[in-house]
């Protein structure tokens, strides 16, 4: 299984961006995606996620300029971003929590995408 997220640049104070994000392999069932964010000297955190079948969850920092969504039919997951602030560079990663299939079983487990960097400059 793979994450293989796209998107990421170069802002100005803002400006938008979109990322995108899609799950790869031998997938049975994907349970929530998610973006999360780091930014230099900083811990990771949530940016914002989606259950399968729930509504979207936001960081408080993030609500009202940033929108997640789901394709079920693709495994992806987009996050649009608007407004878009210096405070908001970091760099982004796709997270997935899914059940694959593996020699004959399946499996859950969460999986991480390679980072995308995103600069918002002032």
């Amino acid at each position: 299984v793979q994450l293989q997220a796209s998107g990421g640049g170069l802002v100005q104070t803002g400006g938008s961006l979109r990322l995108s994000c899609v799950a790869s392999g031998n997938i049975d069932s994907i349970h929530h995606m998610g973006w999360y964010r780091q930014a230099p000297g900083k811990q990771r955190e949530l940016v914002a996620s989606i259950a399968d079948g729930g509504s979207p969850n936001y960081a408080d920092s993030v609500k009202g300029r940033f929108t997640i969504s789901r394709d079920n039919a693709k495994d992806a997951v987009s996050l649009e971003m608007n407004s878009l602030k210096p405070e908001d560079t970091a760099v982004y990663y796709c997270n997935s929590e899914l059940t694959h299939w593996w020699g004959g079983s399946r499996f859950r487990q969460n999986y991480w995408g390679q980072g995308t960097l995103v600069t918002v400059s002032s």
